[in-house]
């Protein structure tokens, strides 16, 4: 059977023993799960002293988790047994290293795919390791200041009128997108300023392409006009987004945890809540920006063509 090994870090600002008392207790773990956010009515049950629980959703299929071994506060051992999608059972394990006032945190696990999705292993281990980067930094927030901010609020599907845009095309790498998307938006927002009245809505991406595995990112940073003017600057594109229903999916926080929303779009399409409109890629509109509110309250929605 195919294997597959993640391993993901992050420092956080706390003491190991504060750091392993949240990890060492399941009832800490519905706040920073990066799969059980997805699906706020999943049934979790767990055990009172905290070593033991178990979860049965639409999206996040079913399963149980538990304590093996404990030695405070450098290592944890678990053990995840997955009964739905498919059966599975793999270890799972923390290390913490104490790093002066901060404290290292590695997140570790083997597992094996069924053998007729060998051709999967690349993507599977690169999806579980972006589950694994979040996860940690929603630990990471959690720890160090008492929260998430991050929520997901489910609007459903509705009719997107479409629009005619300008743009930015870029293809980066994760690591880069932030820097270059927030370049891309300052040349078209001070593009749009000296085009008083020309935007028709609020500004938005779309992401064309997401390779996971080779870590490629295409996307265009785009403003939606009424008209599309004669001449454009070097490096400016323009295109459309047909009238087509979208699902929708209201993330609320920084947006280092957007990936919060995209993960729970991908499950609903596996657990068959909507059907995805192939040909139309998905985009966020952001209904405010940076420096107009502090970033825990940043609202994007996240909408995917639907059929």
């Amino acid at each position: 059977m195919p294997a597959i090994h993640v391993s993901k870090s992050i420092t956080i600002q706390a003491s190991a023993e504060k750091i392993f008392k949240i990890l060492s207790d399941f009832h800490h773990w519905p706040v920073w799960s990066p799969w059980l956010v997805m699906e706020p009515n999943a049934i979790v049950r767990i055990q009172p002293d905290g070593k033991f629980y178990s979860w049965e959703g639409n999206r996040t299929g079913s399963g149980e988790m538990k304590v093996v071994s404990e030695t405070s506060p450098k290592r944890l051992d678990l053990v995840v047994t997955f009964l739905k999608p498919w059966k599975s059972s793999s270890p799972v394990w923390f290390e913490l290293n104490t790093k002066g006032d901060a404290t290292e945190v590695a997140w570790y696990m083997d597992s094996k795919l069924p053998f007729f999705m060998f051709w999967m292993k690349k993507m599977m281990t690169a999806y579980i390791g972006m589950d694994y980067t979040r996860g940690l930094m929603m630990l990471k927030d959690y720890v160090e200041a008492g929260k998430v901010p991050s929520s997901l609020n489910f609007k459903g599907t509705s009719q997107y009128e479409g629009c005619t845009y300008i743009g930015i095309k870029t293809l980066c790498t994760m690591q880069k997108l932030g820097t270059k998307m927030e370049e891309d938006f300052t040349k078209l927002f001070s593009w749009a300023e000296s085009h008083s009245g020309i935007m028709a809505g609020r500004a938005f991406s779309i992401y064309h392409k997401w390779d996971v595995v080779n870590d490629q990112i295409v996307y265009t940073a785009a403003l939606p006009v009424k008209e599309i003017p004669v001449e454009l600057p070097a490096g400016f594109v323009t295109g459309k987004i047909p009238s087509s229903k979208v699902n929708t999916i209201v993330h609320t926080g920084p947006y280092r945890f957007l990936g919060n929303a995209y993960s729970t779009h991908y499950s609903m399409q596996r657990a068959k809540e909507y059907k995805y409109r192939k040909g139309i890629d998905p985009f966020e509109t952001y209904v405010n920006l940076p420096g107009e509110v502090p970033d825990h309250d940043l609202i994007t929605e996240v909408h995917f063509p639907a059929k």
